[in-house]
């Protein structure tokens, strides 16, 4: 077993944080103030997909992430019973390209996103990106959150550059 984590002496508040990268061998997320990139391999279990997903609803229940599928017009109606929000569609080569947000806020959305998520990795690796209002606070909580996966661990911390210059209007 690993000494207790001191997460909190090497990432000070102090400093502008930029991105922080943290995960085990077979995820990696990568946290911004705007946007987290969660990268999953094809050995990630269902429940740790799960635990992800829940807990930045838990962080940010306005998460949302961006998902386009190809797919039948009467299908979009599946995706929507499901808690995907319809933000646009077009034909595309004898069907529809649906775009949908799976908003972080509803459960049923979150377990259709694990479901697909784990059904994907039997044919690659999976990569998306969730879009969030995360800042310092909510970058730390999350972490907080996650290390209570088994093998999780902080991967690299990047601070703004503190050399240059920014305005506040």
């Amino acid at each position: 077993m690993e000494p207790a984590d001191n997460t909190e002496i090497i990432i000070s508040p102090a400093q502008s944080l930029c991105t922080m990268e943290m995960g085990r061998d077979d995820v990696n997320i990568v946290c911004s103030y705007g946007k987290i990139s969660v990268w999953f391999g094809r050995t990630t279990p269902g429940t740790v997909i799960w635990k992800i997903l829940t807990c930045i609803s838990s962080v940010d229940k306005l998460a949302v992430h961006e998902k386009e599928v190809i797919c039948s017009f009467d299908d979009i109606t599946v995706y929507e019973s499901y808690g995907y929000v319809l933000i646009s569609y077009a034909r595309f080569e004898g069907g529809y390209r649906a775009t949908f947000n799976v908003p972080f806020s509803s459960n049923k959305a979150l377990i259709y996103q694990a479901d697909s998520i784990f059904k994907e990795l039997k044919e690659k690796n999976v990569l998306i990106d969730i879009y969030w209002a995360g800042d310092y606070t909510n970058i730390m909580r999350l972490y907080q959150e996650l290390r209570n996966i088994e093998e999780w661990k902080l991967k690299n911390i990047t601070y703004k550059d503190e050399s240059k210059s920014t305005s506040n209007f």
